[in-house]
């Protein structure tokens, strides 16, 4: 396996959960909005991850590479949150104002599980290049 694919494989995992921590701060950031007049209610997001489909060739290890990407940004189906606040401006007739159906608790948990994976990432990229340099200086002394 050469150092550029080690690179490239951390990169693309770097890549995936910093896009998750983005998503993550954006549904939490959103989880206090109303829907105005004639708006839609924001609902919350999710990124959906994969790994890099290998060729047959880099199957048969002919070829490394691999990696993550993200294979799209859903928004979640889950249900608005109705809150009773009768003196808001965005309440019903009845009196409840709908909010996103962001849970806290799940968004934080994906934020500490992004973070971690990042920095494996992270950790894994200064060890190939490690190798690579002490490579380089084993083989420049001969």
């Amino acid at each position: 396996m050469d150092q550029h694919s080690l690179f490239q494989i951390s990169a693309s995992g770097m890549a995936v959960e910093k896009l998750r921590l983005d998503v993550t701060t954006a549904n939490l950031a959103n989880m206090h909005s109303t829907a105005g007049a004639g708006k839609a209610l924001y609902r919350p997001l999710q990124v959906i991850s994969r790994a890099v489909p290998l060729t047959f060739s880099e199957q048969m290890g002919q070829i490394a590479s691999g990696g993550a990407e993200v294979a799209s940004i859903a928004p979640q189906d889950v249900a608005p949150r109705m809150v009773f606040e009768p003196a808001h401006p965005d309440a019903d007739a009845k009196g409840f104002v709908a909010y996103p159906g962001v849970n806290q608790t799940s968004e934080m948990m994906t934020m500490l599980s992004a973070l971690r994976a990042y920095e494996a990432n992270v950790v894994a990229m200064n060890a190939a290049k490690t190798m690579a340099s002490r490579a380089l200086e084993i083989g420049g002394q001969s």
